[in-house]
């Protein structure tokens, strides 16, 4: 009888423990550090992109990320990973611990999300999402690209992606025809 107690009481434990660990998000340290010790690794550089469940543009975003034209170039440039921010009241406990903070830290405050990062792997800022007009600048000013879809913010999202990857001119025509199609003027 005893044995039957210990071992429910076993099972409930490991039950517990196990759900409020599915419950708990990884902070935005350790999903920025594993990001970067992969880059490192593989030489390749970071995007982070801070996003929330009800935001439509960052689904559009990753969508055109990982599209089957999209897809391999991005991954052989690119370690992606995602922060959790701006999350309704009722849907809080999806966020990374510490995302907000770093969305604040490098300027993504009052910006809109999707907001991106792009590091190096020793975690050197190479590029925001904050479209400057024809300059390769990190400021405090300049609007958010976003998820782009306008001619203006394609060529400055792509020259962001020029300057931080290996991708040549062919590779970077192919993802802005993708995100071409997020511009709304094309989906009436």
């Amino acid at each position: 009888m005893n044995s039957k107690i210990l071992f429910s009481v076993t099972l409930t434990i490991l039950f517990f423990n196990f759900a409020s660990a599915q419950n708990n998000p990884k902070s935005a340290d350790e999903i920025l550090n594993t990001a970067l010790e992969q880059a490192k690794t593989e030489n390749k550089n970071v995007i982070i992109m801070f996003h929330a469940s009800w935001c439509g543009w960052c689904k559009k975003m990753d969508a055109s990320m990982t599209d089957a034209k999209t897809k391999d170039l991005f991954d052989k440039n690119y370690v992606i990973a995602h922060l959790v921010v701006l999350e309704s009241a009722s849907k809080k406990h999806l966020e990374n611990d510490g995302a907000e903070a770093l969305l604040n830290k490098y300027g993504g405050e009052k910006q809109g999300i999707p907001y991106l990062l792009i590091f190096d792997g020793d975690a050197n800022l190479l590029a925001d999402s904050k479209m400057v007009e024809n300059k390769f600048v990190l400021k405090t000013q300049g609007n958010n690209i976003g998820c782009p879809g306008t001619p203006e913010e394609i060529a400055a999202f792509t020259y962001k992606l020029k300057e931080t990857s290996n991708l040549n001119e062919d590779e970077l025509a192919i993802i802005s025809e993708r995100f071409k199609l997020n511009n709304p003027i094309n989906q009436q």
